[in-house]
């Protein structure tokens, strides 16, 4: 008698399409996301003649855009409210008021952000307070 054999039928699953389609989300995610670190403002500082101080250890650094946005030791706060401002400032400084404060403005920053940082500054108690310059270019014929 001659029996018939059953073909075997080879139970294995294709990964050829998953490895396109996880490429294709690979790629489409490295194109669409943008590297950019918000938290750097740029700044053209004024201009002023003087010797550079020394920068101790903890400091803290009030950063003044020319729209008059303030960033603290790299880090933006959301509105440009005195309280926020110094709801940062003693967050920063753990309440600490000894501490020497750097405010970094732009030259076309509005004089009244500098004004306000200033009396943040005030209100909480720091002494220790400098303005940060630039050197004046020399102008040569």
């Amino acid at each position: 008698m001659k029996f018939r054999r059953q073909t075997q039928v080879e139970d294995s699953v294709n990964l050829t399409p998953l490895i396109d389609v996880v490429f294709l989300l690979l790629i489409f995610f490295m194109v669409s996301t943008t590297f950019t670190k918000e938290t750097h403002l740029s700044v053209d500082l004024p201009e002023a003649n003087g010797e550079p101080a020394l920068e101790p250890d903890q400091v803290v650094d009030i950063l003044i855009a020319a729209d008059g946005s303030y960033s603290i030791n790299g880090r933006g706060l959301v509105n440009q409210k005195i309280d926020t401002l110094m709801t940062a400032i003693d967050k920063v400084s753990g309440g600490d008021n000894q501490w020497p404060m750097t405010i970094t403005a732009d030259a076309k920053t509005p004089h009244q952000s500098v004004v306000t940082a200033m009396d943040a500054a005030g209100q909480l108690g720091y002494v220790h307070l400098s303005i940060t310059t630039r050197k004046p270019a020399d102008e040569q014929p």
